[in-house]
């Protein structure tokens, strides 16, 4: 079986340096808040262009906690919307509900999967006060007309990049395409850890100290406590461990390109959708989506072919029992995208023999 993603290789490929970095880091006797995240953190900021990057447990709490900050900040409030793509992983609604905020479903461009600029004026109300999108597959968002709306209607712009750790938009990095940004360094991230963990990145140094009092229990000083925070940090270990993974960022999303490159070329199946080749630094693919009416039924070929595929993601948000109150909505843009949509094996590590295997059994396909 050809995996979608072996966590297992690519620890191995890291190695001695993951082991003697967990074991100095357990030898140290300081498991949270050292410098292992001070390092890392720097790392990252310096990385993304950003003045700031705060470590949290997770990427679904780094969206909770900006939101929660700019509360704090006094710059918005609850029940306050958020505009965010109606597609996406259902953990970045949940993010803003946490916050106590309202998500504001909007459809994406079905070309790109990724939010619809032109969609998002008609739902700005006078409680909206963030634009979310979200960098999916790997692939930036269009911010240029994003951060233009924002501005014209004195709005926030909070990316969500959980998926596109390294993706270059005209110049800059995500993560530093808006106002602050959340990241998810879950293990099978393109920048993973060893198990959760997240952060959020921005220039602004009010929001990264509110953001970093606020996961801390709300704390800015050892038992002082002036805000009502939560517990979300990223510990030592984690954070070591991803200053190691970070060295080598930009050579394993060059390869990820590498193998799209050849996906691209070499899929013509013509029951089957490719994802059109954006600026190629823009996209870090994370995930290489296909898309057919016939998916279920790839997926089963590609199973019995020996080719481990998933589904990303089989049920869109306002469909979820957890959302029940979006029940009502009608996405058809978004239902597509999760009804059709599959992702092929994607890896740094997909061997030359592996890649061709992939497009033979695709192209087979009938």
């Amino acid at each position: 079986m050809i995996p979608y993603y072996s966590l297992k290789q690519i620890t191995e490929s890291f190695e001695p340096e993951i082991t003697q970095t967990a074991t100095d880091i357990i030898r140290s006797g300081w498991y949270l808040q050292g410098k292992a995240n001070d390092t890392f953190e720097k790392a990252f900021a310096a990385y993304c262009g950003t003045d700031y990057c705060v470590g949290t447990g997770n990427g679904m709490d780094a969206i909770t906690l900006i939101l929660m900050g700019y509360q704090s900040l006094g710059l918005m409030s609850e029940e306050d919307e958020v505009i965010v793509p109606a597609n996406t992983c259902i953990a970045t609604i949940i993010g803003i509900l946490r916050a106590r905020m309202k998500p504001v479903l909007c459809e994406p461009i079905l070309e790109t999967c990724n939010i619809d600029p032109a969609k998002i004026e008609a739902l700005i109300t006078p409680r909206t006060k963030v634009i979310l999108p979200v960098h999916l597959y790997g692939q930036c968002a269009d911010m240029e007309p994003i951060t233009t709306i924002a501005r014209k209607h004195g709005l926030k712009v909070v990316e969500d990049c959980a998926q596109a750790h390294g993706a270059i938009y005209r110049g800059k990095r995500a993560g530093n395409l808006g106002d602050a940004a959340a990241f998810s360094f879950y293990p099978s991230k393109n920048l993973g850890a060893l198990g959760d963990g997240g952060g959020v990145t921005t220039n602004d140094g009010s929001l990264a100290g509110r953001v970093r009092a606020l996961g801390n229990y709300g704390s800015s000083a050892k038992y002082v406590h002036d805000y009502k925070g939560i517990n979300s940090r990223l510990d030592e270990l984690q954070a070591g461990i991803l200053s190691v993974k970070l060295t080598r960022l930009d050579e394993d999303n060059e390869k990820r390109r590498k193998v799209a490159e050849r996906y691209r070329k070499g899929i013509t199946n013509p029951q089957i959708r490719v994802l059109p080749c954006a600026e190629r630094e823009s996209n870090v693919y994370h995930i290489f989506p296909v898309f057919t009416p016939e998916r279920d039924r790839l997926q089963a070929y590609l199973t019995a072919k020996g080719i481990q595929t998933l589904i990303h993601y089989p049920i869109p948000p306002h469909q979820q029992k957890a959302l029940s109150e979006y029940a009502d909505l009608s996405l058809p843009v978004t239902e597509k995208i999760h009804r059709e949509e599959l992702s092929l094996p994607m890896s740094p590590l997909l061997t030359t023999e592996e890649i061709e295997q992939i497009i033979d059994a695709v192209n087979r396909f009938v």
